[in-house]
């Protein structure tokens, strides 16, 4: 499997993207996931991002970041989060990328936590969701961009927390461009058995974001990564594997340990 990095672009140094461009090239890494921040700010990046897309800069998705998300509970809420989110998608193209990374809802609610019970039932949130991915993905298909559908863990998210949550509404919407995202961190909470989830949703998973046990960087706490980069090889997956993470030291120093990490071969193989 070919190994594409993308670095998050709100932990690289530089004042500028093609500064922060080259600063990831020198540390072994190919990209930069960008802030995909609302209320107009991402879309009014757009001259600086066809910039430095024209410059060779290599910007290939962007997370929704917003303090309200496409499941949230309120009407008016939820309706201008689809809105920003398909401005975010018609921006995402003038960078030169291929989608926005989008969860559910994160910290909404969570049946982990009082008061357990959330004030809409779970068939109504899923058919909202449904009907929010499929005019998102006709959006994203309009513009050339994919919506990749997050799960978030059991404290983050109320709906979809696994692989499976996200695989089985994907199918549901049944939108080309709509997809999901593996993250390993909410992976190394919520599956059961990390690369078997990989393996059943298989084609499905068009992006993969990084943590591990801890939530910092590849390799400074206990997951497996033999097992997952195994299971997307056992996928065929051809996509990035963006930094989603805190980092436990200076920025210079974590990014070239990781990419030695996710790029030498576990032992014994071919």
């Amino acid at each position: 499997m070919s190994i594409r990095l993308a670095a998050a672009e709100g932990t690289l140094p530089g004042e500028t993207l093609e500064e922060k461009y080259a600063f990831v090239r020198s540390v072994g890494f190919d990209g930069i996931e960008l802030s995909g921040q609302g209320d107009g700010i991402f879309a009014g990046r757009s001259d600086e991002l066809a910039r430095a897309r024209d410059a060779g800069v290599i910007m290939p998705t962007a997370v929704v970041h917003m303090d309200h998300f496409i499941g949230d509970f309120d009407h008016d809420r939820r309706r201008d989060a689809i809105e920003q989110v398909k401005q975010l998608l018609s921006t995402i193209v003038v960078a030169g990328g291929t989608g926005i990374v989008s969860p559910h809802a994160y910290g909404l609610f969570s049946k982990r936590l009082p008061p357990f019970t959330p004030p809409r039932s779970d068939a109504d949130s899923r058919k909202l969701l449904v009907e929010a991915l499929r005019e998102l993905g006709d959006h994203a298909a309009s513009v050339g961009a994919t919506l990749y559908l997050e799960p978030l863990n059991r404290y983050e998210d109320f709906v979809i927390n696994t692989l499976a949550d996200a695989v089985s509404v994907v199918q549901e919407a049944d939108s080309p461009s709509v997809a999901v995202i593996a993250d390993t961190y909410h992976m190394s909470i919520e599956e059961a058995d990390v690369g078997a989830s990989i393996r059943a949703a298989g084609p499905l998973i068009k992006h993969v974001q990084l943590g591990d046990s801890n939530r910092l960087e590849p390799g400074a706490g206990h997951y497996d990564w033999p097992e997952t980069l195994g299971a997307l090889a056992d996928i065929g997956y051809d996509g990035w594997l963006a930094m989603e993470c805190r980092l436990s030291g200076p920025v210079e120093e974590v990014l070239p340990r990781v990419a030695t990490l996710l790029r030498t071969p576990p032992a014994g193989a071919s």
